[in-house]
């Protein structure tokens, strides 16, 4: 099986293997055709009113990707709240909570456990500073953020492009510059899950790196890059120190013996090449997005993670009363001009509203 996935990527992002070729025309290409067109048919009957479109009555704000994997949304996110407060809103944060295995919605706090509303919505939860709540259900677990959160005055929907019943105001789609679109087919020939002419319908799109990708004209388009900003110990989250601080920490340790560095994202070598920049040569292992960690993923000596792993390998590290793993804290910068764009256009749709209660 495994050998059949890797194929199936090389075929998304590289060249395909000889003997995968026959599968790939027969059997892939035929299933993308079909994708593409039942893709097509939601979205005709979400506009057409055959489906429903929940709004609500506050704006809201979609980041998602047209491919699948990672791409960066979550590091997006969490500048967007961070945009937001300063602006003076009071943002929440809805997630559908992927990997985890809560059916209903519900609140998403620091200490959640992750196995039950994922791994990332508990990540939100302890940076963002906003009500977070998770729900297989994106319209009813945005209601029910707002009846307990009657403060927030804005919704921010992580993961949420393809989640057509929530209304939305603002789109925003983030793309990872290095894998770029693949061979910009639809799955499962290739990684798209709509066609890249959905990106002339989004307000913006986020390239998380430093290569040009091409886009559809008219696109609105802003760099992205993900920085390095602080290792922190798992075992005791008050001990952190910045990235430089660190590598120079342990540089003796590093040059007697390599670290081990373990991811399981939508796109591991993201972090693996964030780490060889900063001059750490570590022991590599990619596991599977979301993947639930056990003990014996977690090698004697450093081990380095990135934090959306922390936060599942923290129960772990705490058992076994370890001192020795450290998580990567990372920052969005963002290129300067969609910080005003999404601003503006809020304070225009709040100077609207007030408009039209006051006639």
């Amino acid at each position: 099986m495994s050998a059949l996935i890797n194929a199936l990527l090389r075929c998304w992002y590289g060249r395909c293997p000889a003997w995968f070729i026959p599968i790939h025309l027969l059997l892939a290409l035929p299933l993308s055709l079909l994708f593409g067109l039942l893709v097509s048919l939601r979205r005709r009957l979400f506009q057409f009113g055959w489906l429903k479109i929940e709004h609500l009555p506050v704006p809201v704000i979609v980041v998602g990707n047209v491919n699948v994997g990672g791409s960066g949304k979550t590091p997006l996110t969490l500048r967007l709240v961070r945009w937001l407060q300063q602006a003076g809103f009071t943002p929440g944060i809805v997630s559908r909570g992927y990997g985890g295995s809560a059916q209903a919605a519900m609140p998403v706090l620091p200490g959640s456990d992750p196995a039950l509303v994922g791994d990332e919505p508990v990540l939100l939860a302890r940076r963002a500073g906003c009500p977070v709540w998770i729900g297989r259900k994106r319209p009813h677990a945005a209601k029910q953020l707002l009846a307990f959160h009657p403060e927030v005055d804005l919704l921010i929907a992580d993961d949420g492009l393809q989640h057509l019943a929530l209304g939305r105001d603002f789109e925003l789609v983030v793309v990872d510059a290095v894998r770029g679109f693949g061979n910009c087919r639809l799955l499962p020939a290739g990684p798209l899950r709509e066609p890249l002419s959905r990106l002339s319908q989004v307000d913006a799109v986020v390239i998380n790196g430093d290569r040009q990708l091409p886009l559809p004209a008219g696109c609105q388009s802003f760099s992205m890059r993900i920085a390095s900003a602080r290792f922190v110990n798992l075992a005791e989250p008050d001990r952190c120190l910045s990235a430089t601080d660190f590598v120079a920490e342990f540089s003796r340790e590093f040059a007697a013996q390599s670290p081990h560095a373990i991811a399981g994202i939508g796109h591991p070598e993201r972090f693996f090449n964030q780490l060889a920049g900063l001059g750490i040569k570590p022991i590599s292992r990619a596991f599977p997005d979301h993947h639930a960690y056990v003990e014996s993923d977690l090698p004697a000596g450093i081990v380095l993670m990135t934090e959306k792993d922390a936060v599942k390998c923290a129960a772990i590290g705490k058992q076994l009363a370890r001192q020795d793993l450290w998580f990567l804290a990372v920052d969005a910068e963002v290129e300067a001009g969609l910080q005003p764009l999404i601003i503006d256009f809020l304070n225009l749709r709040k100077r609207a509203a007030n408009g039209s209660q006051t006639a």
